[in-house]
């Protein structure tokens, strides 16, 4: 499933492509799986509308869309584990599994008539509106007075006193509070691995019991290894692709996710794959000490 650096990716791609045009008509396949809002709202709220901005949050990419006497609304697309989102000329056949077509008119400095298709094979992906709070009218200069914010919180810019709170207390290991999307959202598998290593940090430690230095490291390590992800434009190991079709390169720099067996970077020792809330997980035990087991624990 595409993580943070990949949906980052897509959207920055997605808006260059169509922030300005307008929606002159919405497709849509009919398949239920793929849509979160009823398919007639989704026509309703973005045809006519421009697209101002397309951004990321978390794992979903947010379409901000302005209407002429209505508040802004948000068009969320989640990629699931096989969703694509492709920029292509209208006389580009559509691709099998498309289940979303926005055709675009032009803007300044923009190719006239595009379309943004929606791809996914095996529809995990959802597509969904985000309405304003009608509670709360925009504000002047048209901003949508409820923005979509997403579940947890944006590990790019917490704070380490808000990333501290985040796990204090847990008792679940820290490898599953990072994946915990209502905690940090855009975090997935690759780079909570990733993480760790870099933290020195092992999977099954639990999340509130780590060292106030401990949860330092672990949170420049995140940022650390997200943003490597940005700049190297993903990590393409399944079916992900940028807007271009080329694949990411982030998995060229894995330090421990998918190398068991081989040599750690740092001691030659050998990485390990273990189970962690369900998911395969990569560690060095001699980088990442297993926690010691507390005394008296599983007794009865």
């Amino acid at each position: 499933m595409p993580e943070l650096p990949e949906v980052e990716t897509v959207a920055n791609g997605v808006h260059e492509r169509v922030h300005g045009r307008r929606i002159l008509s919405v497709w849509t396949s009919g398949k239920p799986q793929t849509f979160k809002s009823p398919e007639t709202e989704i026509a309703a709220t973005l045809t006519g509308a421009t697209i101002d901005s397309v951004r990321r949050v978390g794992k979903t990419i947010v379409m901000t869309v302005n209407r002429s006497a209505s508040p802004q609304a948000e068009f969320l697309i989640h990629l699931g584990m096989t969703g694509r989102l492709l920029v292509s000329p209208p006389d580009v056949p559509l691709p099998p599994h498309t289940h979303a077509v926005l055709s675009l008119g032009g803007a300044p400095g923009k190719t006239a008539h595009r379309e943004l298709r929606f791809v996914d094979p095996r529809r995990f992906g959802r597509l969904s509106i985000h309405q304003a709070n009608a509670s709360q009218p925009a504000t002047d200069n048209l901003q949508p007075a409820s923005p979509y914010t997403g579940p947890g919180r944006e590990p790019l810019s917490i704070s380490l006193e808000d990333f501290i709170a985040l796990f204090r207390g847990r008792k679940t290991p820290i490898k599953a509070a990072l994946l915990n999307q209502s905690l940090l959202h855009g975090v997935g598998n690759i780079y909570a691995d990733e993480s760790l290593f870099r933290a020195g940090i092992h999977p099954l430690r639990p999340a509130g019991r780590l060292s106030a230095g401990q949860y330092a490291a672990l949170r420049e390590a995140v940022i650390g290894a997200l943003l490597a992800g940005i700049d190297a434009r993903g990590a393409t190991i399944d079916d992900y692709r940028h807007l271009d079709g080329v694949e990411g390169s982030f998995q060229d720099q894995f330090l421990v996710y998918g190398r068991a067996g081989e040599p750690c970077v740092r001691c030659a020792g050998t990485i390990v794959k273990m189970v962690v809330a369900g998911r395969g997980t990569y560690v060095c035990e001699r980088c990442q000490p297993r926690p010691r087991r507390r005394r008296g624990a599983g007794r009865g």
